[in-house]
Order: C-alpha cells, then structure tokens, then sequence
C-alpha cells in the first residue's frame, strides 16, 4: 500500500516539532537533533523534516510502498511516460536504508518512490556533515554530471 511522503527543510527544528505536532495531534515518530518523521494514518502520511543547511520550504515529495513489487510498478510507470528516473539501490538518507527511484516534474520539483529497508543510525551512514548532505532530493534526474554537492547513487540520501 502506498503511503504520500512529504520532506520539508525547516530553519528552526524545535519550533517546527511543536508546531507539527500540534497540528497532527502526535509527537514524531522518529526524532534526531536535525530530523523528525510523523508516520501518520489519517491521512496516510509519511511527514519528515529536517534541519540540515537547505533552504526552509518543501524539499520533495513522494510515494513509500512496502514491497519490491509495488516500488518495480511505480518504476515502470515512470520510464513508460519517458521520464528520466535516477535509481539508487541501497540508498542511506534521513536514518534509513531504501531502494528507491527518483524523478523531477517540469517545474523542477524532486519526486522519489522507495521502499524503506531498514533503518541506520545517522542521517545519512555517517558522510560527513555538509552542503552535499543537506537533504535527499537530486538537484535534478536529467543532469548526466553529477557535481560535488548534489545527490547521486552512493552519496547516501534521503
């Protein structure tokens, strides 16, 4: 079963957990010092957020599935549609291991579709803090280059 995921850069990591989970009536269910996640079922939601150097606003949008199946169908939607997916087995981001498959729509707005793993106990496999780990999205799937501070197969992101 597919659950809506939304990531969103925040400058303030504290007053943002109080604010959403006030808003959801729940407190997170995972909280580090730069990253908090509601796994939420009404509405179906995976809501994460993180302080990490990004500028405040929606970071990218998704789907989590819970099989290999549902994530190899959400794969082959997208190629059939002719869009350019990044795929990164094994991903580390956001305290979890993942395969998953990321596409950019025309406004530029990153899209994954993973399936969680299991979970790893830092943001991003222990890479060292930084710009190029400020958070998961790919700049954009369509670039063939990779620079330094983007995200790409190996990088570990989220």
């Amino acid at each position: 079963m597919k659950r809506f995921h939304v990531h969103v850069s925040v400058d303030d990591l504290d007053a943002s957990i109080a604010f959403y989970s006030k808003l959801f009536a729940v407190e997170p269910t995972v909280r580090k010092p730069d990253y908090a996640k509601w796994m939420l079922d009404d509405p179906r939601i995976n809501f994460a957020i993180s302080q990490r150097g990004a500028p405040a606003g929606v970071d990218h949008l998704g789907f989590q599935v819970d099989s290999d199946d549902e994530l190899a169908l959400l794969q082959a939607q997208l190629q059939s549609a002719d869009i350019v997916v990044l795929s990164e087995p094994g991903s580390a981001c956001c305290y979890a291991e993942s395969d998953k498959h990321w596409v950019t729509d025309p406004s530029g707005i990153a899209w994954e579709s993973y399936r969680t793993l299991g979970s790893i106990p830092t943001f991003n496999a222990g890479e060292p803090d930084g710009e190029a780990n400020t958070c998961c999205a790919p700049k954009s799937v369509a670039v063939t280059t990779t620079p330094k501070n983007s995200c790409a197969p190996g990088n570990g992101c989220c």
